[in-house]
């Protein structure tokens, strides 16, 4: 079986942001980690080679694959900012209404600037997150 790309790594997180292109994505990243640190009391660490994120939970499929992951954590994309680890859209609905400008999908949310969006909204839908991946994956 080949080796997991995204497993957590030494990698520093401040030099990954700071080699982000985009500046306003840079800031925006900046800003997503101490609202992240705050909602999970935890520092971030670097995922792979892209993935900044919060935690960790072991996972085993089926089909035999397993592997770690972050509890929740995001990726400045050249599209956009890729927030993971959001448990599904159901659960915050009332939360995602209240966000600003965004787009979900299979686990994940999307925006395009901070700026966008309500980053108090923001930090409570981390909170949710983390402690709803938290719980699920107790016994992980």
């Amino acid at each position: 079986m080949a080796e997991l790309k995204t497993k957590q790594t030494d990698d520093s997180v401040t030099a990954f942001i700071n080699s982000v292109s985009d500046e306003q994505k840079r800031k925006d990243s900046f800003e997503i980690i101490e609202i992240m640190k705050q909602a999970t009391g935890l520092q971030p660490k670097m995922w792979g080679t892209s993935i900044i994120g919060f935690g960790s939970y072991h996972y085993k499929y089926e089909s035999g694959h397993e592997g770690d992951m972050c509890l929740i954590g995001f990726s400045p994309r050249k599209q956009n900012i890729a927030i993971y680890g959001m448990g599904g859209e159901e659960r915050n609905k009332n939360l995602l209404s209240a966000l600003g400008k965004h787009k979900t999908g299979k686990g994940c949310l999307y925006i395009n600037k901070l700026s966008d969006v309500k980053t108090d909204i923001l930090k409570n839908i981390f909170k949710a997150s983390f402690e709803y991946m938290e719980m699920k994956h107790k016994n992980s």
